[in-house]
Formats: structure tokens, sequence, C-alpha cells
């Protein structure tokens, strides 16, 4: 059944010498595959440049419920970034946030509230100003959220640990090694409370607060995720915080 739905792509692999399979979260299915023949080839009219992480994509599919792999009869930028592209620091953190999604993101089902914090969050970067090197650190704990495991913001002068096991803030140190002392455990907090990213710019985070952040972060994802395996774009985004 041929379908239109708005999509994110998430990832994309070459298949052949002229076909790829990108990996896209759609508003009408989920999470899905699409295998787009000859789009590599110097005679296709689609555009494989429109398939980088993250983009913001409108198209027509074949959609058959169960099939591994659907296919795409065309598809269009249904929003043009402004800065993302040409923007060091932004698409740096896309990548990144791209690579964590894809080994996150796993229902094929429709959700329609994950994938309008998705698509419009992306917009938001691309027109952010102040606090973009904020951004990725308030991405992930909201992600959390329409994942089912957003840590509780129960944080106050007692509550002072962040527990990273439980997903909460306990009185004392938690056993779970490599817990975060109480200073960055009030940050996660703060950024937990921040519902618009317009509001990043009121965090007071130097370059090491906010790499300490980071790792805290990622490792409440490996965590709560199985086989969440190496970041590859980790690394390139560190490098932007040294």
């Amino acid at each position: 059944m041929m379908q239109k739905t708005r999509a994110v792509v998430l990832h994309q692999l070459k298949y052949s010498e002229t076909s790829i399979i990108v990996t896209m979260y759609t508003e009408a299915f989920g999470r899905q595959s699409y295998i787009i023949n000859g789009i590599r080839s110097t005679k296709s009219k689609q555009k494989a440049g429109l398939l980088q992480p993250l983009f913001l994509l409108e198209m027509e599919a074949y959609h058959k419920e169960g099939r591994e792999l659907q296919r795409v009869k065309e598809f269009s930028i249904a929003h043009i970034y402004n800065n993302i592209p040409f923007d060091v620091m932004k698409s740096s953190i896309v990548f990144f946030l791209a690579e964590i999604m894809n080994k996150t993101i796993r229902n094929e089902e429709p959700d329609k509230p994950l994938f309008s914090f998705l698509w419009n969050s992306l917009i938001e970067l691309d027109l952010l100003k102040e606090g973009v090197a904020n951004f990725h650190l308030w991405f992930l704990l909201q992600l959390l959220g329409y994942l089912g495991i957003k840590p509780n913001n129960n944080h106050s002068e007692a509550n002072q640990w962040f527990d990273l096991k439980n997903g909460q803030f306990l009185v004392s140190k938690p056993l779970y090694p490599g817990s975060p002392n109480p200073g960055d455990s009030k940050r996660i907090a703060e950024i937990l409370k921040i519902e618009n990213p317009a509001q990043l710019s009121t965090l007071a985070l130097n370059r090491q607060n906010r790499l300490a952040l980071l790792d805290i972060i990622i490792e409440y994802y490996t965590v709560h995720f199985d086989k969440i395996g190496k970041i590859n774009s980790l690394e390139v985004l560190n490098e932007l915080f040294t």
C-alpha cells in the first residue's frame, strides 16, 4: 500500500554500487528501513545528499506490514535547514544524536508524541543562537522520557546524589560505580527542568562540565539499553569541548 509520511533520517548504509538502505523514524510507521535502488547512479532523479542524518523529509513509500525492507517511491526535503549543515557545532551534534537514536529507537509502531519531539527539536536546534553547546545534553535527557526511562527529578538539598541505575536522586552515594558527585547531580537536575531549548543559554556550564555530564548521560543510556556499544561519533563531539 502506498502512503505518504514525514520522516527523520537516522542512518544509511551502502547496499550495492548504486543502491542504499536508509533507516528512518517515520510519523506513520515508526522506525522503518527502506531500500532505495539506483540512487547512487549518475542518472538518478533522487538525490542521495538529501538523506543525511536527521534531515527532515516528506516521502511516498510502499508499506507492507512485517516486511524487513520497505521501498520508497519518492522523497523530498520537508524542512530546509538554514544552519545545521554549515555550523560545525550543530552538524557534529546532529551526527552524534543520530547515532544514539539509531541505537535506541527501535519501535516499529507509530508514536506521534515522539515523532513531534524529534521533528520540532531539530527545527529548534537549527534556529538556536545561544546555548547550542548544551543542546545535546538536554535532548538526550528529554528523549529518555519518550523511551520510557526518564529519571525522576526529585533532586533536593537532601537528595543530592543521582542514581544511574534507578534514575532518581538519593540521600547518600549510590552503590553503582561511577555515580556522579553532588555537583554534577545538581546539573543533571537543572537540565531536566528545562522544557524548551530557548532556555539552554541559562545553564552555567563550562566545557569541563559538559564533558562530565555527557559521560554521565551516556552511562545512563548504557545501563538502561542492552548492547548500545561504542558510539563512534562521540570522539568528534568531545573534540569540540577541548
